[in-house]
């Protein structure tokens, strides 16, 4: 899939985002075709070098941008040459979306094998030990703290699960 593309689809556009911020977006939305030095991007795009070389080593990271030295041989300097390389995107969001899914899946059985109790003054969260050793009342305020319905979060959570499950064609595992 060429860069234009990839470049073109809301979630590969949002997940560049996700990774560089908006100071370095505008360097990950245009890749330019070959090699090109951080200072050419920078003035090109009118950004801070800076802000240019932090999107860079952030795509770098990611398997999204790679670099080859060369060294000046009058002043000893460092020049970098950076090549955009955007064909690994859709694999990296599949296994983005396998994490997604596992975290998810640990959270729903959390959800589920603990009883929880929540402070309404202060929003605090307490599982039912913690509760306990407080004598029920919120550490941070002395509130009575009461039994939390979870239910709405874990019906969202398998929902969501599942839709992920359907995206990566992959069954729900049966339960012991």
């Amino acid at each position: 899939m060429a860069f234009e593309e990839l470049l073109e689809d809301p979630v590969i556009q949002k997940y560049l985002h996700e990774l560089v911020g908006p100071k370095g977006m505008p360097v990950a939305a245009a890749p330019p075709d070959g090699e090109v030095t951080d200072e050419e991007l920078a003035e090109e795009l009118g950004l801070e070098l800076n802000d240019v070389r932090r999107a860079l080593f952030i795509l770098y990271e990611n398997d999204l941008a790679t670099y080859r030295r060369l060294r000046d041989e009058d002043s000893g300097w460092l020049t970098y040459l950076w090549t955009f390389e955007y064909d690994k995107i859709p694999e990296q969001l599949e296994e983005e979306m396998y994490r997604l899914l596992e975290a998810l899946e640990d959270r729903e059985q959390y959800e589920h094998e603990n009883e929880f109790y929540l402070c309404d003054v202060c929003g605090i969260r307490f599982e039912f030990d913690e509760a306990m050793d407080f004598g029920f009342e919120c550490p941070e305020c002395g509130s009575p703290v009461d039994a939390m319905e979870n239910t709405a979060l874990v019906q969202a959570m398998e929902e969501r699960i599942d839709s992920l499950r359907d995206e990566l064609n992959v069954e729900r595992e049966t339960e012991a």
